[in-house]
């Protein structure tokens, strides 16, 4: 069994997300390639040829790739797709984005959010907001898969695969790049991060996330999120947004300030190691799922907690 994994990188270097969804691949047996499409990429395909467990780089370097646009991405997967018995993609914004591309090009069914492989035709997946798992099995020839990323450990490096140069395919020419804007921050990223400090809409506005839960975060060198209901409400941006909707996290240890605990977040945070509660309704669900829970006022609890933590460094 071949499978083809297309790997989540900004062109320079390779994503976390794409060293997890390795580690699924493995799990089918069997040979698997890498392909790094992108535009002044060999960086990304260098590092993809030191992950273990990698058998070959399939490298394309053109403009059209720059940004990942799904179209242009789907039909040069199309291109190298009789070869492979299985097609992985992180389960982001840009494998969400091209994957059903793939499979409705393919005409076979898509396989979304994958967290474990139970035979070559049998896998799981959560399903209502991840209170369910669900047992699928495909009698597709060819699987097009989403991974899971938080379900699996990043594959270590080790590995010195070849990199191959695939060329590149013509663009469908149905999207085009127009621009983007970037946040920037020195604190870890979100789904990478392993420490978040989550706030909730008991914050109450995006002046108490800045005095309460940003000084918090940096006193553990943790990346921040946020909840829906906090997003909503305009106190965090939407790239802090953790939950069905927003970012899926596993963290070693997420703090949750201030946060109920609606079905929708816990679908976004539940696989964390350590879960900390911080909460003055004591039959908020967030505690259901909590390791450690505190029932206490947060505008209280937090800047103490923040300056024991800073006489601790």
């Amino acid at each position: 069994m071949k499978t083809l994994l297309l790997a989540e990188h900004d062109n320079s270097s390779l994503k976390d997300a794409t060293a997890r969804a390795l580690t699924a691949a493995k799990d089918f047996g069997g040979e698997i390639h890498v392909l790094v499409a992108g535009y002044q990429c060999r960086p990304a395909a260098d590092a993809a040829a030191k992950l273990d467990g990698v058998g070959k780089v399939l490298l394309t370097d053109a403009p059209i790739y720059a940004h990942m646009l799904p179209e242009p991405l789907a039909a040069l997967m199309m291109s190298i797709a009789p070869k492979y018995d299985v097609l992985l993609a992180p389960s982001t914004s840009c494998g969400k984005n091209v994957m059903p591309r793939v499979a409705a090009l393919l005409d076979v069914m898509q396989i979304s959010d994958m967290m474990a492989v139970i035979a070559p035709d049998t896998f799981e997946r959560p399903v209502f907001a991840g209170n369910v798992i669900e047992t699928v099995r495909s009698k597709d020839l060819k699987k097009v898969i989403t991974v899971r990323t938080t379900a699996f450990h990043p594959s270590v490096s080790g590995g010195t695969a070849a990199i191959e140069t695939v060329n590149a395919v013509g663009d469908p020419g149905i999207s085009s790049f127009v621009g983007e804007e970037l946040s920037k921050s020195t604190r870890a990223e979100l789904t990478t991060a392993r420490i978040v400090v989550s706030g909730g809409r008991a914050l109450q506005s995006r002046d108490n996330f800045t005095k309460y839960i940003e000084p918090l975060a940096d006193s553990m060198g943790a990346a921040v999120g946020a909840s829906r209901a906090a997003v909503d409400a305009g106190y965090a941006p939407n790239d802090w947004q953790v939950g069905q909707t927003g970012k899926i996290v596993a963290p070693d240890l997420y703090v949750a300030i201030g946060i109920s605990g609606a079905i929708q977040h816990l679908a976004g945070m539940k696989d964390s190691k350590v879960i900390v509660a911080i909460n003055n309704d004591a039959d908020a669900p967030i505690f259901q799922v909590a390791d450690y829970g505190l029932v206490a006022d947060l505008y209280q609890a937090v800047p103490e907690l923040t300056a024991e933590l800073s006489k601790a460094r």
